[in-house]
């Protein structure tokens, strides 16, 4: 009987199920979306069961379309996004929605602790001390929610809340606690200091569990509902940054894996936990040979649309009559724009930043804008601004493994001709596209496969991914680059002394 394995990754805006065979090949695939909403500034929550309801449709769609034995599925494979928060009472009922990543009211409270341990906690923990994270977000319901607080019998995450719907327990994996805050690399526990500053034990959160774990023996009637076997096996996986690794096949020394859809990332592994001195970049578990370090950006896709609803207007409304996609035509005319957009220049801060600032509070702006240049130079000039943030990011990698040997590229931009041409010009290197776009699904896949002893070592992901494009650096383009790269740099840092104003000054006067 020819079997399969389903790669279920749990993200920001959907779940996506995707059954893939032993060769790595998508059979059949399904994605449910759903909203994050913002009840109040700053805020971005989701429905916890909202989001259990699309775990349990995805997988039941792609088994019904599918029409496999459901004996044929091997395993059934976890990735989640990162970050999420909810917090739960004595019957398991959630208090809170899903807090997550890009939810900011905390950042006073990352602030806080970061005066208190400053570099020691992120190089224990190897995520930096920001707003996106569950240590900084319990603080807040702490000392701005006390009555939840008081309520909260646990504090777990979104993958967890599916888990213990399907098998009762709370459980956390390696790679999503290594994403936490509050979970210490090297003992692979929870870190005694981060829980101290919140006030709790270890038994207000999940019981910790490598991401290889095995759980079998759902109850007759979710299997029935969801047209899986009784028996299979549920793999718990891992975070969606470590696996989309994974699935595009960097994970061998020098491979990098840039990442663009709403937010951005980029990411290599290593063979042990690798910490940034300067704390720049994250460090978070894969298995326990394997670690993701790298840097993930809050302003990748979501500065992309803004471009589209704010100045490209025109564009939109001239797509919508050639019945095409308003992307395809915004980047036609950003391509027609000289590199460097004749000297004006983006940095992409429209929701705060991650890496490599780590500024809940950084803003954008645009610098040079000056009487030649016209609509199509700010057009390019914002996907150049995010480009070049995330090739920060890379510098402040290489400082820590060196020049990457390939580049691979995953997350929406992958299907930009012209946005995967501009990584290639500002990198300075290859950028390799692989057929398989949904890389955290087949990253999930594969760990859960290789859980079973199904495949003996992950690098066995070679023969599943195919390189599908290659973009090649154009030198000249390049050379514009490195030129006006020094002075992006100088700007952001000099941005750095007034921000904090320009929010005091905006929160003062938007409403």
């Amino acid at each position: 009987m020819k079997s399969y394995m389903l790669g279920v990754d749990i993200g920001t805006t959907s779940t996506k199920a995707v059954l893939f065979d032993r060769q790595g090949n998508a059979v059949k695939q399904s994605s449910i979306e759903y909203p994050l909403n913002v009840p109040e500034p700053g805020a971005a929550e989701q429905d916890p069961d909202e989001i259990l309801e699309a775990v349990k449709q995805s997988i039941r769609t792609v088994m019904k379309e599918s029409s496999i034995d459901p004996k044929a599925l091997k395993v059934v494979s976890f990735s989640a996004a990162m970050h999420s928060l909810i917090a739960i009472n004595q019957e398991g009922k959630p208090l809170t929605p899903s807090i997550t990543w890009a939810d900011q009211r905390s950042a006073p409270y990352a602030e806080q602790i970061k005066s208190q341990t400053g570099l020691d906690l992120y190089k224990r923990t190897g995520t930096p001390i920001h707003p996106m994270s569950p240590l900084t977000n319990i603080l807040w319901i702490k000392t701005d929610r006390p009555e939840v607080f008081e309520q909260t019998d646990r504090f777990i995450g979104i993958k967890e809340y599916v888990f213990h719907a399907f098998f009762k327990e709370y459980v956390i994996d390696h790679s999503i606690a290594s994403a936490t805050g509050m979970f210490n690399l090297h003992t692979l526990d929870w870190d005694e200091e981060a829980l101290s500053i919140l006030g709790i034990g270890p038994e207000k959160l999940s019981r910790i569990v490598p991401t290889t774990t095995q759980f079998k023996g759902i109850e007759p009637a979710l299997a029935e509902e969801l047209g899986l076997d009784e028996q299979v096996a549920f793999v718990i996986g891992a975070n969606d940054g470590c696996l989309a690794n994974l699935g595009v096949d960097a994970v061998m020394p020098g491979e990098v894996a840039i990442t663009i859809g709403t937010s951005g990332a980029i990411r290599t592994v290593t063979d042990k936990p690798v910490i940034d001195e300067k704390g720049r970049t994250f460090c978070y578990a894969l298995t326990e040979n394997h670690w993701v370090i790298g840097g993930p950006v809050n302003n990748g896709g979501m500065v992309f649309r803004w471009l589209r609803d704010e100045l490209c207007k025109e564009e939109v409304q001239e797509a919508k009559q050639q019945n095409r996609d308003p992307y395809d035509l915004i980047t036609e005319k950003i391509d027609q724009v000289p590199a460097g957009s004749e000297g004006l220049l983006f940095h992409p801060y429209l929701s705060g930043e991650r890496a490599p600032s780590w500024n809940a509070n950084a803003r954008g702006s645009f610098f040079g804008l000056a009487i030649h240049h016209h609509r199509e130079h700010m057009m390019r000039a914002v996907l150049e601004g995010i480009s070049m943030n995330i090739h920060m990011v890379l510098l402040a990698l290489e400082e820590l493994i060196g020049t990457p040997k390939e580049v691979r590229a995953t997350g929406g931009f992958a299907h930009s001709e012209v946005w995967r041409q501009m990584i290639a010009d500002i990198f300075g290197q290859e950028v390799h596209v692989p057929k398989t776009v949904e890389s955290a699904c087949l990253g999930a896949a594969i760990l859960g496969m290789y859980a079973l002893g199904e495949v003996e070592d992950l690098s066995e992901v070679k023969n599943m991914v195919q390189t599908e494009t290659i973009n090649y650096p154009d030198k000249e383009k390049n050379t514009i680059y490195n030129e006006i790269m020094p002075l992006y740099i100088r700007l952001s840092r000099m941005y750095e002394q007034e921000y904090d104003a320009i929010v005091e000054f905006q929160n003062k006067y938007t409403k």
